[in-house]
């Protein structure tokens, strides 16, 4: 995401609020006027930039090798039924909601909810575990370059053929480049895996048995790919969103040129076919099945990025009238369309492999994680007869580009956070600082035990934190705020009338599945295990940690908010802070006292008709009216 050089900073801490259901005074909008400093915010340069850089966002390497592998595990072509429900009743409202929120306030993940400042620390939780991503997502970006320098050599691909290092009692390696890979090994009883496997776990991770073993330290040649890594996320962010912009049309154009390109000689392949319908192929009775609805939540919800901040961000950076809703479409389009363009690469290709390899069994030569990408993939590409180098030159170039696109708004994100709290700082300063720290912490997940640690800090440090804080931040939009109030405030914008699609997904669905997916991932939750291993016991404390540390942003900043209010008695303060701060609305001066004054008309026409109404009538006003 892109980041900018100038923001707004709100210097009072702990203004006046005015309450949702009485007009601001003039009083409070001079307030407003003094507390809010302004410094010019950076803009996109054009609107294509946004569009861009969102796509960039939110098609990242989830899409590449995430997708296929869990439609896989999920009932194959059913898989793609709740997905497209749950990409119509979660993944699209709340996308619009958070494009909405953002372009209207023109602030970033934090002051966005200064709505109702009771919420704040929704904002810093998700911020959190945004960093949380940006440090291993970044490690990932590393190790996809290390594939890449590897994949230029001479002669041929290094994984291609064993090193008698790699066997021992219990292991014997096969060359990946063999076209029967595992034939003729039903006498030997050790255990047959390729040299593609080993190449990953023995030569780049130099993988530890066991956690336990400890983490080791990191592998230089990585750490290098590493700081690679960050040096273009750094130089990319360089000038704000007119760098970032800029970038955009690469990142979000390149990757679908190599994917186009590795389509058409993945379906060449023999076996090919084999491996597209095995993705395809309905496994009706899996439907029924909690899991299936759980994976395909979980994956429409990260891969478009949604609830993390990053989206706000972007969208704060819009003229205030741009018409979005065409942007969320394209957008939510394309990302479902390169989850099925990737399955029908990624699946053409392992077919050739189960072709190749003599076996039936797909899922036999299938690894989910990163396995898929850099061990299904790369012992692929030993047995192309054409140009092999090439092809996983490009793949893994592609697999940085949409790495690059996703951490690039990820960082942004953190930038912004910053910048708001702190204009005057310069801006290369916050770039190299946050670079430096992604470098430094980067590094735990590139050493012989990194990926154990990635594995847990994925779990307790983003998914669960993320899930907690979105259920949370729909709440607090659509329940507190108000979805009544806030298709107002897109009546003031973009002179449009929300929706009752948008409303009933806002209000009701969107919120309810999201709390089900929530009971469900915590009565089912079991011990977090990597390579069929458990965790020590101090491990899991650490992860429950990470989480704590993230959710307890909510409280804590919630009863901060509440200490804040210049009113007596606790019922009262609470009433205060659930209220939006007086400066509420639109970043510019004009803008905002035309909204106060459009607010305020509204607030008088609606008060008469609120007092009289029972419960069930509030709410329905609440949401449709």
């Amino acid at each position: 995401m892109a980041s900018h050089t100038n923001c707004a900073l709100t210097l009072d801490e702990s203004p006046s609020h005015t309450s949702a259901a009485s007009p601001t005074t003039p009083q409070q909008d001079a307030t407003a006027s003094t507390v809010n400093v302004q410094i010019a915010r950076d803009r996109w340069g054009r609107d294509i930039e946004f569009l861009f850089s969102c796509i960039a966002l939110s098609v990242g390497l989830g899409n590449v090798w995430r997708f296929p592998v869990i439609a896989l595990e999920n009932g194959g072509g059913a898989f793609v039924i709740p997905y497209l429900v749950v990409l119509i009743c979660v993944g699209r409202p709340v996308y619009y909601l958070e494009m909405l929120v953002g372009q209207f306030s023109s602030r970033g993940a934090i002051r966005v909810f200064d709505f109702s400042p009771l919420f704040r620390g929704i904002g810093y939780g998700q911020v959190l575990a945004t960093g949380f991503v940006t440090t291993y997502y970044a490690s990932i970006m590393g190790i996809t370059l290390r594939y890449f320098f590897a994949s230029l050599t001479t002669d041929e691909l290094p994984w291609n053929k064993c090193k008698p290092s790699w066997n021992d009692s219990q292991v014997i390696c096969i060359d990946s480049r063999l076209k029967n890979t595992f034939g003729g090994l039903s006498s030997d009883s050790r255990r047959p895996i390729t040299s593609a496997e080993l190449y990953f776990t023995n030569e780049i991770l130099k993988e530890k048995d066991s956690i336990e073993d400890g983490i080791g330290w990191p592998d230089m040649i990585l750490l290098g790919c590493l700081a690679l890594s960050w040096t273009v996320v750094c130089l990319t962010l360089i000038r704000g969103v007119k760098s970032s912009g800029k970038a955009s049309y690469v990142l979000a154009i390149f990757p679908y040129i190599v994917l186009g390109i590795l389509l058409v000689r993945a379906v060449t392949l023999p076996g090919s076919t084999d491996g597209i319908l095995f993705f395809i192929t309905p496994q009706w009775e899996q439907l029924l099945e909690p899991k299936v609805w759980y994976s395909a939540v979980t994956q429409v919800f990260f891969s478009l990025t949604v609830c993390f901040g990053n989206i706000i961000m972007y969208a704060s950076y819009n003229r205030f009238n741009l018409k979005i809703s065409r942007d969320v479409n394209i957008i939510t389009t394309i990302d479902t369309a390169t989850s099925l363009l990737a399955g029908f690469v990624i699946f053409g290709i392992l077919g050739n492999l189960a072709h190749e390899i003599g076996t039936d069994d797909i899922r036999s030569v299938v690894r989910g994680g990163a396995g898929l990408a850099f061990i299904s993939y790369p012992d692929a590409l030993s047995k192309f007869t054409f140009a092999p180098q090439v092809f996983s030159a490009l793949f893994f170039l592609m697999l940085f580009a949409l790495g690059i696109g996703s951490n690039v708004g990820m960082t942004s994100c953190i930038m912004t956070v910053i910048r708001d709290k702190f204009p005057t700082l310069h801006h290369w300063k916050v770039v190299l600082g946050i670079g430096l720290v992604g470098l430094c912490l980067g590094s735990i997940f590139l050493t012989p035990g990194g990926q154990y640690i990635l594995n847990l800090v994925d779990f307790f440090g983003a998914s669960f934190i993320a899930l907690v804080l979105a259920i949370l931040e729909l709440v607090s939009i659509a329940w507190v705020y108000g979805v009544k109030r806030l298709c107002k405030d897109v009546e003031f914008m973009l002179h449009i009338r929300i929706g009752w699609y948008w409303r009933l997904c806002w209000g009701f669905i969107t919120p309810i599945m999201m709390a089900c997916i929530l009971i469900y991932t915590i009565v089912k939750l079991e011990p977090l295990t990597y390579r069929d291993q458990t965790y020590p016991t101090a491990a899991y404390a650490a992860g429950w940690i990470l989480s704590t540390l993230g959710l307890m942003q909510f409280p804590l900043w919630a009863l901060y908010a509440i200490k804040k209010q210049k009113v007596q008695g606790v019922w009262n303060k609470l009433h205060s802070a659930l209220q939006p701060k007086a400066n509420w609305g639109p970043l510019d001066e004009n803008l905002l006292r035309e909204y106060q004054s459009y607010t305020a008309k509204h607030m008088r026409e609606s008060e008469p008709h609120w007092r009289q109404m029972n419960f069930f009538e509030k709410i329905r006003d609440k949401i449709f009216n």
